[in-house]
């Protein structure tokens, strides 16, 4: 039988040669940072794709930073391949696109990369872990929940109006942590204007949910049927007393996006959901869905409906709105072409708005069958009048086999004179070719900006 200090020689005899695992080795709680930022803005870029050469991926969280402390990459050199929707970094000799650096704890490196799309890419709106990176780092952000908000963890498209001097959100389908099923019946919330004490919209939203007893959304349109509830055609209408209310359109769905029941909805702020005012009829054509924005003609105030192109004019009362016998058909141009190429582009879903910068009507709206993405590509025309016709459209933003549907225009986000336009959109993987989703950004809300004055907006811009 060996003696213990027999054994113990042994041991270190066999295994004495071994690399000691060192601290470094383990990985430490000090990060080593990356910030990617755009060339011609210096601003952090959200969505870039870090991979490194064994496929292990990092994303930039809102302020464009990345957090490595994975114990394999501390204090040897690393390739990362960067890529990100509308960006570019150059290629080298081989043809690959990224950069090699030597990961340490408590040190940074800073990228730039090249913005191909026209418009800037800003931050994502929704959903969990918007600033995880940056707080690991130990950084300052300018949100108040960075992590995580009454449990949204992904949402569906959004609308919005200005109610009671504040700004009211309301997007679709809404994704909790805790269950594959969340919220189908509409969420809700509201946010501070800027220069109310609301943030800097090229910084981001303070939301204030309306959660139920649990602190996830709550459900703000439990409309009677089975299914989803979604809304459309959010606004804020007064009355002949002069009352104003906060109002909707709404569907009832089943299976794959099949309607079975519309109709028209308000807000009841004692209960704080919306309640359901009338059915339609199956005969009744008109609708006063998608997103509405007010015009005066004839020296009358009226309520124009559009998705992205008009389809629908109502006088500017909750007595009309209510009365569909007061809903006029519009007719509008749905011709647009690119304007560099000439090729005709089929719009989908999107927003119109006066911009007073232009002195226009300016339409941002997702094309159907895009070349680089099925529901992913992003356009602007412009027009003197909102029925059109309009200009030649400019592509302003474009995603790699990745949807971006539904664009909704901020207005009351606009800055220097309407120069700087704001926007959003839903990014998910439904509709795309895609087989990867996009970790924490995939089925959320996107905010980008867009500079009226940039150069390669001019052809679309044309007298």
């Amino acid at each position: 039988m060996m003696s213990r200090p027999f054994i113990l020689v042994l041991f270190l005899i066999v295994f004495g040669s071994a690399s000691p695992v060192t601290a470094q080795d383990r990985g430490s709680e000090v990060p080593f940072v990356i910030e990617v930022v755009d060339t011609s803005t210096g601003r952090g870029v959200p969505l870039v794709k870090l991979t490194t050469v064994h496929s292990v991926d990092f994303y930039t969280d809102n302020a464009g930073t990345v957090t490595i402390t994975d114990p394999e990459l501390q204090g040897i050199d690393v390739f990362l391949h960067l890529s990100s929707h509308g960006y570019e970094f150059p290629k080298d000799g081989f043809g690959y696109r990224g950069v090699k650096l030597r990961p340490v704890a408590g040190e940074r490196k800073r990228i730039e990369i090249e913005r191909i799309n026209i418009a800037e890419r800003l931050y994502r709106v929704t959903g969990a872990g918007l600033y995880d990176h940056s707080i690991a780092a130990g950084r300052k952000v300018p949100l108040q929940q960075p992590l995580r908000n009454a449990g949204v963890f992904g949402c569906d498209s959004v609308q919005t109006a200005i109610w009671n001097g504040k700004l009211f959100w309301i997007w679709g389908d809404t994704n909790r942590s805790g269950y594959p099923l969340g919220n189908f019946q509409a969420t809700a919330a509201t946010s501070q204007l800027p220069g109310r004490g609301g943030l800097d919209p090229a910084v981001g939203i303070d939301f204030r949910y309306f959660e139920d007893e649990t602190g996830f959304v709550k459900k703000i349109a439990p409309m009677p049927g089975e299914g989803p509830t979604w809304l459309s055609g959010l606004t804020v209408l007064p009355d002949s007393n002069g009352k104003e209310h906060l109002v909707a359109h709404f569907v009832k769905v089943k299976g794959m996006l099949d309607v079975y029941r519309k109709g028209l909805c308000e807000w009841d702020a004692e209960v704080g959901a919306f309640r359901e005012l009338l059915v339609f009829p199956g005969s009744q054509k008109l609708h006063p869905d998608g997103h509405s924005f007010r015009v005066t003609e004839d020296g009358r105030e009226y309520l124009v409906f559009a998705d992205p192109v008009p389809h629908l004019r109502i006088p500017a009362t909750y007595e009309a709105w209510k009365d569909f016998a007061n809903y006029e058909r519009v007719d509008a141009q749905e011709d647009f072409h690119d304007a560099d190429s000439g090729k005709r582009v089929l719009p989908h879903r999107g927003t119109i708005a006066w911009n007073d910068h232009r002195k226009r009507w300016i339409m941002i709206f997702t094309e159907t069958k895009g070349e680089a993405s099925y529901l992913g590509e992003v356009w602007y025309a412009e027009s003197k009048n909102y029925r059109g016709p309009w200009t030649a459209c400019a592509r302003i933003v474009s995603h790699d086999h990745y949807s971006f549907y539904n664009p909704k225009q901020h207005p009351w986000f606009s800055s220097d004179g309407g120069r700087f336009v704001y926007f959003e959109g839903t990014y998910t993987a439904t509709f795309s070719k895609t087989t990867e989703k996009t970790p924490k950004y995939d089925y959320n809300q996107i905010m980008y900006r867009l500079d009226l004055e940039d150069d390669r907006l001019s052809p679309a811009q044309a007298e």
